[in-house]
């Protein structure tokens, strides 16, 4: 049923532009806009500093294994003062920065952004998702009342080998809150 309610939602969309980090929700995402949408469903996954090597070469090796239009695009949150200066939401800077460039890319295709939060994430201190609210971004997870276990399970049915790959912030989280994000920490 929750599965449906996902198709009818994304299918109601027409088009989209997939938030796509490669991680199984946006994985499972991408996959099921592709089967229903085909060409009017394109995967782009954001290129930074703060973005792990490793999971750039997931979300890419799992494009081409499913057949995903995949385009990646190259994001700029260090050159932004607030996002540097870690505040404790400085993911809200981060997302800011990604929907700017996804919503551009979304007009001029005629689409829609969408990203994998999903049910489980409601409760979670997420400031990302006034970002999400400020450009229109829909999870059409959520809005189908997906959680975290059913769509690992739906992934797995589905063959995506990222089914149950653990949970991964950005490397930007793995420094001290007010403490400088600099291209230098990241590397580390």
């Amino acid at each position: 049923e929750k599965e449906r309610a996902l198709r009818d939602t994304l299918s109601s969309l027409g088009s989209v532009i997939v938030a796509y980090s490669g991680g199984v929700d946006s994985a499972y995402l991408a996959w099921v806009a592709n089967d229903l949408l085909g060409d009017r469903a394109v995967a782009i996954t954001a290129d930074s500093p703060s973005y792990p090597e490793r999971h750039r070469q997931m979300a890419t090796q799992i494009a081409t294994t499913f057949g995903l239009r995949h385009e990646i695009i190259q994001t700029s949150e260090l050159e932004r003062p607030e996002y540097r200066a870690n505040p404790a939401n400085r993911c809200y800077y981060c997302k800011h920065e990604l929907y700017t460039h996804l919503s551009r890319i979304a007009t001029a295709r005629e689409a829609v952004v969408v990203d994998g939060n999903n049910a489980d994430d409601r409760g979670d201190y997420r400031p990302g998702r006034q970002a999400a609210r400020e450009f229109g971004v829909r999870s059409p997870l959520d809005e189908a009342n997906l959680g975290k276990e059913e769509i690992r399970q739906l992934a797995r049915a589905a063959g995506l080998p990222v089914w149950d790959e653990p949970a991964s912030a950005c490397l930007s989280s793995r420094i001290p809150y007010h403490s400088e994000v600099t291209d230098e920490k990241l590397r580390q």
